[in-house]
């Protein structure tokens, strides 16, 4: 960083981040993608090699750099090189799903994205017959062409 202060670095390791994955699917460890440490759940199940592995993983990397660097990478790219925006579509009086999850979907949309973009995107039926969108943060009414912010939470009002 110091050679190139005008470049973003970030340190990465996708072959650590697969092997952690992999490991979590099998059951072996305990990781969220993109965390800065896991848990091995049964450490007398595992080879040698293994926990050899899962300890230079979690020294050079997540110790040393705070966590693999994949998920890091994703963000940068998306999120501040390409200016990308997440939107969650949700209702003014009601945030979660039918299973009780909070906001559990979101949209990355391009920078500039419109109200009337984003209906289109959630249906074309949404953006056809729009009548307004809501900002569920302040309950307030948007028109068509309000330009949506990163993080934004949108209630899209459409007529039949």
């Amino acid at each position: 960083k110091k050679e190139f202060p005008s470049y973003t670095i970030v340190p990465c390791s996708a072959e650590s981040e697969l092997a952690l994955r992999e490991a979590a699917k099998k059951g072996l460890i305990t990781y969220i993608p993109g965390e800065k440490t896991f848990t091995i759940k049964e450490p007398d199940s595992l080879t040698e090699q293994q926990l050899a592995a899962l300890a230079f993983i979690k020294k050079n990397m997540l110790e040393a750099h705070g966590s693999t660097g994949v998920q890091e990478l994703v963000n940068t790219a998306v999120f501040d090189v390409l200016g990308y925006v997440a939107v969650f579509p949700g209702g003014v009086n009601k945030l979660t799903d039918q299973y009780g999850r909070v906001l559990p979907d979101c949209f990355l949309m391009p920078p500039g994205t419109t109200a009337l973009d984003f209906a289109f995107r959630l249906h074309t039926d949404f953006g056809k017959h729009f009548i307004r969108a809501v900002d569920v943060r302040t309950k307030r009414a948007v028109g068509k062409e309000h330009v949506l912010k990163h993080r934004d939470v949108v209630e899209i009002v459409s007529g039949r």
